[in-house]
């Protein structure tokens, strides 16, 4: 049926993230449309990337999705239930903005001035990007440079990406897809996540079907950097328990 989970990464960054978690629980990356040698789609949509990744997958997969990659990965398993064995989502949300009936998510104005700079210098807007992404969890600093150096290796996605994927992050909402999930669901969160709050993952952990939340009470948004045991232990009893 599968052959180890698929994962796909966060904004800005590309499959190469993922490298630790795969060295330890199998699988493999994927870069999204319009990272690596993938090439984009348009509109660069949560959905459109869904779509795009699903071609990829010729059997039922384990789908981990972090961030913006959870997003899509959220967008794919209620698109195409058939291409999701069981589904993974690490400091996901539904909603990425906070609106008036959504606090659990970054102001708006926060997010417009970071595609307002991203015009003007598309690297240290990411630089900056990423270190929120630690911020307030164990090994912040630790977390941060690993990010940066994957920064500095990747090839660098187009300013064009860049900015439809703010453009995805302002605009995204699947709340109202959650209930199309019907494959068995984890979330792992941090609790001092400042991008993606953890209140969106108890959100979603009571309101997807077949869902469970594994929260980590010291870290951040990337808990697969800065807690690998503890993410290895969780992803590997829910994949093979």
């Amino acid at each position: 049926m599968s052959r180890g989970p698929l994962f796909l990464h966060g904004w800005g960054l590309s499959g190469a993230v993922w490298t630790q978690a795969v060295e330890r629980l199998g699988g493999s990356a994927l870069d999204l449309p319009g990272y690596g040698a993938t090439p984009d789609v348009s509109p660069h949509l949560a959905e459109a990337l869904a779509d795009a990744v699903a071609a990829s997958i010729e059997q039922p997969r384990d789908l981990v999705g972090w961030s913006m990659g959870g997003m899509v990965a959220l967008a794919l398993a209620a698109r195409h239930p058939d291409k999701v064995a069981r589904l993974v989502l690490v400091g996901a949300t539904p909603t990425f903005v906070a609106t008036a009936d959504w606090p659990h998510g970054m102001a708006p104005e926060v997010l417009a001035e970071f595609a307002r700079s991203l015009a003007t210098d598309y690297r240290a807007t990411l630089s900056r990007f990423l270190s929120l992404q630690a911020r307030g969890g164990d090994a912040a600093r630790e977390v941060i440079g690993r990010l940066r150096e994957h920064l500095r290796a990747q090839t660098e996605p187009s300013p064009t990406t860049l900015a439809a994927g703010l453009e995805l992050l302002r605009a995204v909402d699947l709340r109202d897809r959650v209930g199309r999930v019907t494959c068995p669901t984890l979330l792992v969160h941090g609790a001092h996540d400042t991008l993606c709050p953890a209140a969106a993952a108890v959100w979603l952990a009571e309101r997807l079907p077949r869902a469970r939340l594994a929260l980590h009470e010291r870290a951040a948004h990337a808990p697969f950097l800065s807690h690998p045991d503890w993410f290895a232990a969780t992803l590997g009893d829910f994949l093979h328990g």
